[in-house]
């Protein structure tokens, strides 16, 4: 029997048959495995840094002193240890429920898929004579001249049109011949397929999750109620380290992360295995971001500016109302004024920087990710400028003589909201004497920074005493209000503020 010739517009798409996608690992369920390796992840890289912490191995790199760590720090390490192992429980069992709405992950299908694409290509190139009209080209001239030459070129400019690509399938029985696809077009549905779609996929995650964790840990700090009773455990580590990255309220834990990963997952449609890949690279840039070293060959810390450095400012108490972007970009601190502008004004940062300049031999970036220049800089103070108006006398009185001093201009606005933010939180890991052991601490790095420096540096002075504890910083703050004692803080001797 002759073949017969049907009126097909495009090639036809192949048929399929779905079989179930074996495990990556046999016996255990990909569904199962995927909240596995964010435990794995996660433990595994913020075990590198706690050995780097443990064998001081690299500290000119290091942000704060080991003795930052113990001394300025209010949760004890079996305190984090106990409520990450709670969160990472949540974590799992929320994967899992995901896995049991998840449908049965399948194969089979790919070829199918990529010829969907390639139909779509053949339709949009119906476009092209038109386009070229609009330009003033006559499209069948042409890829007249084209013709013999380019002929895939030619039938491209002429909308789509391969007389010469057909192709004989069995269609009642019977030997049909149909269009077929071109080349270009199968190679250009499997790249959309297998990279432009995954990509798209995980760029969109990204942006789902950066903005759920912006508008979500801004209100914590915005909010009093959800700083004191929620957040503010968060920020019981005001010296970050790796393994704390995680050191959550459990509601927080729930919202924050778990919420906003769960849904960046659904929305975006990825696959089970496209999800273990990002959310361990999720994982593994929340524990770079709480890892306290400012590594120049990390490449998670140069890809964004969202990075160790950025993150432990949002940890000082003057900057705890700035820097909220987690965990991968910086877009919505800079679109809403929320990012630190006081440069790197710890002593800490500026003895790390300057070890870090010596043996790289090189200009380093500012650890902080923002230049102090940026402070008067700033064309609006928002959204910071009814800080001074609701700060207490008390968070101005602070201010004027805690360490470390920021510049003018907004990031005096932002220190001051952040300080007032330590100042309410006053049965969490808060209350002045926070203000107190971060001045005695800043104040001890000044020293070490000057001994280190060379001799053509004139050290800025200080009017701080090193030797200053809580009764004396309330003493020179209580002085500040209008000559009132530090009983107007609740701080007399040997006894904390309360």
């Amino acid at each position: 029997m002759s073949n017969a010739t049907l009126a097909y517009d495009l090639p036809p798409l192949p048929s399929y048959t779905l079989h179930p996608l074996p495990p990556l690992i046999p016996g255990i369920s990909d569904g199962y495995l995927a909240p596995v390796l964010l435990v794995v992840a996660y433990w595994a890289a913020s075990g590198i840094f706690h050995l780097c912490d443990e064998w001081d191995l690299f500290p000119q790199y290091r942000l704060h002193t080991p003795a930052e760590v113990l001394k300025r720090n209010h949760a004890s390490r079996w305190d984090v240890l106990r409520d990450v192992i709670l969160q990472q429980v949540i974590q799992t069992a929320t994967g899992l429920v995901l896995t049991l709405i998840d449908p049965e992950p399948t194969f089979g299908k790919e070829e199918y898929d990529i010829a969907v694409w390639a139909q779509r290509l053949r339709i949009a190139q119906r476009a092209i004579p038109t386009v070229l009209a609009t330009l003033g080209i006559d499209a069948a001239s042409l890829a007249g001249r084209m013709s013999g030459s380019h002929d895939v070129l030619s039938s491209t400019l002429l909308g789509g049109v391969y007389p010469g690509l057909t192709q004989t399938v069995l269609l009642h029985g019977q030997p049909t011949t149909v269009p077929a696809f071109a080349s270009w077009e199968l190679l250009a549905g499997r790249a959309i397929y297998h990279l432009l779609i995954p990509t798209l996929q995980f760029v969109t995650a990204i942006c789902i999750v950066d903005t759920w964790q912006y508008f979500i840990h801004r209100a914590m700090h915005m909010n009093k109620y959800l700083y004191t009773a929620i957040h503010s455990r968060h920020h019981r580590l005001y010296v970050p380290y790796a393994y704390g990255a995680l050191y959550n309220h459990p509601v927080e834990g729930f919202f924050l992360d778990t919420l906003g990963a769960g849904l960046a997952y659904l929305i975006t449609g990825m696959t089970c295995r496209q999800s273990m890949w990002f959310f361990t690279m999720t994982t593994i840039k929340t524990v770079d971001d709480h890892c306290g070293y400012a590594f120049p060959w990390d490449p998670l810390q140069h890809l964004t500016g969202n990075n160790a450095g950025y993150h432990d400012v949002h940890h000082q108490s003057w900057g705890i109302k700035t820097n909220f972007s987690q965990p991968f970009f910086t877009f919505w601190d800079r679109a809403l004024g929320t990012k630190w502008v006081g440069g790197d004004v710890s002593a800490r940062y500026e003895k790390a920087r300057i070890a870090a300049q010596r043996k790289a031999d090189r200009d380093v970036k500012p650890i902080t990710g923002s230049q102090s220049t940026e402070s008067t800089q700033a064309s609006s103070a928002k959204p910071y400028a009814n800080e001074a108006i609701h700060a207490t006398h008390t968070a101005r009185a602070a201010q004027s003589i805690a360490e470390p001093r920021v510049p003018a201009g907004k990031a005096t606005q932002q220190a001051l909201g952040s300080r007032q933010s330590i100042l309410n939180d006053r049965h969490g890991a808060g209350g002045i004497s926070v203000l107190a052991e971060e001045t005695a601490e800043e104040v001890r790095a000044q020293q070490q920074q000057q001994q280190q420096q060379k001799p053509r540096r004139t050290p800025r002075k200080r009017t701080t005493s090193s030797g200053l504890g809580l009764k004396g910083f309330a003493d020179r703050v209580g002085e500040s209000l209008h000559g009132k004692s530090s009983g107007v803080l609740g701080v007399d001797s040997g006894r904390s503020y309360q």
